[in-house]
């Protein structure tokens, strides 16, 4: 069923939204406020931000909070301004990180992190320096999930040319397939969420049906799909792991996709191979 052809209510139970996060509230609140809002079970937002910064923030609704693992791990991108505190050239502080600091890096996360404080591998996809006034410099950052920005500029400014560094302001511009150039779905700040849960209210669902992103046209963009047969069909909705002739075609050639049956979703599956099984479900929605 499409998204426009769904129940709102339905819609809202397996949906995702792509907020625009404000200075200020920490990435938590700002679920709150979504759940309190639309009077949901559960809010589940995808990759923190530090509640000074600000940007993308993908929201799951009630049953795509189960999805949550499968949008995470995904590249970031940020721009922001660090300050140097050396008299330095912008080609000179480009070059400093074009040698240490893109491609495999290795980081201990901050101390205030949640994460256990262990040395680990990060990838810098992009790192390029966009403007320069002063001892400012705004910065562009692609990264591999789970990078700290302000730990990357900090150890930027350990290099002995730069004498010190450190982040005033950070914003993120793209979360894996979320962005704040979203063409197909809106991407939306707290006070016009609100004005929209706010006709919706009043008996006008059409302002938030166009915010709500389709969890399953979502994960249609990060995994393959496959065809479930439809002979199977109440097998596998109770959770039954499948096999080749449960499907309508191969199955996809990536550990995990999702199922569908015509435009109805199913699942997302995970490949097996045990005897005649040869996929098992991660998640069912039944």
């Amino acid at each position: 069923m499409k998204s426009q052809e769904k129940p709102i209510q339905e819609l809202i139970n397996f949906s995702i939204i792509n907020i625009d996060k404000p200075s200020g509230p920490t990435s938590f609140q700002t679920d709150e406020v979504i759940k309190r809002k639309l009077g949901l079970r559960k809010t589940s937002h995808f990759g923190t931000l530090d509640p000074k910064v600000t940007g993308v923030l993908p929201v799951a609704l009630n049953r795509a909070c189960k999805l949550s693992e499968f949008f995470m791990h995904r590249d970031k991108t940020y721009i922001g301004i660090m300050k140097i505190n050396a008299e330095i050239s912008i080609e000179k502080l480009q070059e400093i990180i074009n040698k240490n600091f893109i491609g495999k890096i290795k980081q201990l996360p901050p101390k205030k992190s949640r994460v256990k404080r262990a040395v680990r591998e990060r990838e810098i996809k992009k790192f390029e320096l966009l403007e320069k006034k002063e001892k400012d410099f705004l910065f562009l950052a692609k990264v591999q999930a789970g990078t700290y920005i302000r730990k990357l500029v900090h150890d930027l400014g350990e290099a002995s040319e730069v004498n010190g560094a450190h982040m005033t302001e950070l914003r993120r511009t793209q979360a894996g397939i979320f962005s704040e150039n979203d063409k197909e779905y809106p991407f939306v700040n707290l006070y016009d969420f609100e004005k929209a849960v706010a006709e919706f209210e009043k008996g006008n669902e059409q302002v938030l049906r166009k915010i709500l992103v389709p969890a399953e046209e979502a994960l249609k963009k990060i995994m393959p799909e496959a065809q479930a047969n439809e002979s199977s069909l109440r097998q596998i909705l109770t959770g039954k792991p499948l096999m080749k002739q449960d499907l309508t075609r191969d199955i996809p050639d990536s550990e995990i996709f999702a199922l569908f049956f015509g435009e109805r979703f199913i699942g997302v599956y995970k490949k097996a191979s045990e005897g005649d099984i040869i996929a098992k479900p991660e998640f069912v929605f039944n």
